[in-house]
Order: C-alpha cells, then sequence, then structure tokens
C-alpha cells in the first residue's frame, strides 16, 4: 500500500491509475490525514459470451396464441373494445 499526498496525486495521477490497474492499492492524503484510497476495479465474475443458451431455451409455437379467457379476464384483456375501458390498448382486436 502506497500513500502518497493530494498534490502529489494530482501531478502523477496518470502513472498513479495505472499502479492502481496493476493490483496496488494507493492511499491519497491531506495534510497527513488518509482522504481516498484507489484501487483496481473488480473483475466481472464471467465474461458473457451471445448465444451461450442457444439451444436451452424453446419458445413454442403456440406462444403468441391468445390467452384463454379466465387468464386474460385476470390480466384485465377483454375480447370487445369499449370506450370504458381503463386500457384500450389492452384490448384484444379480432
Amino acid at each position: 500500500m502506497k500513500t502518497v499526498n493530494i498534490h502529489a496525486a494530482k501531478t502523477n495521477l496518470s502513472s498513479l491509475v495505472e499502479e492502481a490497474a496493476a493490483g496496488q492499492e494507493i492511499i491519497i492524503a491531506k495534510a497527513g490525514k488518509p482522504k481516498a484510497r484507489l484501487v483496481p476495479l473488480a473483475k466481472p465474475a464471467f465474461r458473457r459470451k451471445p448465444g451461450m443458451w442457444k439451444d436451452l431455451i424453446v419458445v413454442h409455437d403456440s406462444f403468441d396464441d391468445p390467452l384463454p379467457p379466465d387468464i386474460a379476464e385476470a390480466f384485465g384483456i377483454i375480447d370487445e373494445p369499449s370506450d370504458r375501458h381503463p386500457r384500450p390498448d389492452l384490448v384484444v382486436k379480432k
């Protein structure tokens, strides 16, 4: 762990950032009292790879089929258009 005063930190910020990125912890002090800590960023737990779920998730052909009436009613979706319906965008158009 390295301690530098705030003036030296301002003057040498680029090199201090490189040192921190390499794994060293740097304490920035003002008048001898620690005020901040410069540390490297934590690495992500794993790197995401596009397509890693391919062939593991199946979307059935019936995915976009209308809901059964009892379930549609529970979600507030109705079959007939009505000016009184609070959400006309949820009305199923036939």
